[in-house]
């Protein structure tokens, strides 16, 4: 078994980063193109805790590395299965994701934690355990689990450049809408501040 961390930090408030969560893989994310689904297979609050638990099936298309081509015959789409906790209480969101494509092959496990280091930063922690099922093939088993290491390593980097994008432009977009509303409110009460004005002349 090989085993990749990973440890960000977003500069942006918890609330923020917890409800950009859900957009990581919108269009506003140009580095997650090789997503090409998103399912939503269940969701369900607990009235005790108030931690949202939502289960995911997210499809992928991607160019695989060749080594793993060539052992497993080359299917280029997978799915993985994403659990996910969010704890409005102590503030973090757990992701927890498995790989269900050639899971009889290899078995990745990752979690990805989100919790506040302050009221405008957020903490992101990755471990991933990899574990090659080759029975008793060491060399094969670790060609295959360094070279997943390297990939996650890799696409470690395109993610964090991708959900920037996307609290940047969540930001933006909630920024615009606030504005909206509050032109909307002042227009709503112009009639009434016209009228009060005439009245007291």
């Amino acid at each position: 078994m090989k085993v990749f961390s990973n440890s960000e930090t977003f500069n942006y408030s918890w609330e923020e980063v917890s409800t950009a969560n859900w957009r990581k893989y919108c269009p506003w994310n140009d580095k997650s193109t090789h997503v090409v689904a998103v399912d939503t297979l269940s969701r369900h609050v607990d009235p005790k805790t108030g931690i949202l638990r939502t289960e995911r099936l997210i499809t992928c298309q991607q160019n695989a590395p060749e080594l793993l081509k060539k052992l497993l015959g080359g299917k280029e789409e997978t799915q993985v299965l994403e659990t996910s906790y969010v704890d409005p209480a102590h503030k973090t969101v757990t992701m927890v994701s498995a790989n269900l494509t050639y899971s009889n092959l290899i078995n990745v496990e990752e979690t990805v934690i989100y919790k506040p280091l302050n009221e405008h930063q957020t903490q992101f922690s990755q471990e991933a355990k990899i574990t090659a099922l080759c029975g008793g093939w060491q060399r094969i088993k670790n060609s295959i689990e360094d070279t997943l290491v390297k990939r996650f390593r890799e696409n470690a980097i395109k993610g964090k450049e991708g959900f920037e994008a996307v609290l940047e432009m969540s930001r933006r977009v909630f920024a615009e809408e606030r504005e909206r509303e509050k032109m909307m409110m002042i227009m709503a009460q112009a009639p009434n501040i016209r009228l009060i004005h005439a009245q007291a002349a």
